[in-house]
């Protein structure tokens, strides 16, 4: 049995979950998502979503618990939203942001200017003496995940100095450098 499969998920106050054949609805004050599913049956009662399966098939059992946790990201998400921070550690990196249009000086030649998704709000920090910061929020979890493994793959931390671009609380393993 999924253990993660089974537990039930709670649905907080002001948000709607509403199931439609294979398609499942959740709306919240950030937002609205869907998403399809298969192998599995999701039932609302009595504030809870249920996802529960036909059999113990491979397939059946290895989607019970995506599900699950999908349909709880969803629940969180337009609930409370999903955030992700990325740090830009090296000499000269910098961070601007107009709108949803953000600028990265990370060591080329010119700086690189990514179009972010309008469901996604992103911040700049940039405090003196501190590495600047880029705050990525939005209700879709996948995408505030998509779109901050793309801006981490610009420059991505290197193991013998630690520059680049990396999440905060990420932890970089060093390596020592050639010994004299």
């Amino acid at each position: 049995m999924s253990r993660i499969g089974n537990n039930p998920v709670a649905i907080p106050a002001g948000v709607t979950v509403e199931v439609n054949g294979q398609v499942i609805t959740v709306k919240g004050k950030l937002g609205e998502l869907t998403q399809e599913f298969d192998a599995v049956s999701i039932a609302v009662e009595d504030g809870q979503v249920w996802v529960t399966r036909p059999s113990d098939a491979k397939d059946h059992r290895a989607k019970h618990g995506l599900y699950r946790s999908l349909v709880n990201n969803m629940i969180k998400g337009v609930s409370t939203g999903w955030t992700k921070q990325l740090e830009l550690v090296g000499v000269g990196y910098r961070a601007s942001n107009q709108g949803n249009k953000l600028d990265l000086a990370v060591g080329f030649s010119h700086n690189i200017v990514l179009d972010i998704a309008p469901e996604v709000i992103v911040e700049t920090v940039s405090d003196k003496g501190k590495n600047p910061i880029v705050k990525l929020t939005s209700h879709d979890k996948q995408l505030v995940g998509q779109v901050a493994a793309k801006i981490r793959g610009f420059r991505k931390p290197e193991p013998y100095k630690g520059k680049g671009i990396k999440f905060v609380g990420e932890i970089i393993r060093r390596k020592a450098g050639k010994s004299a």
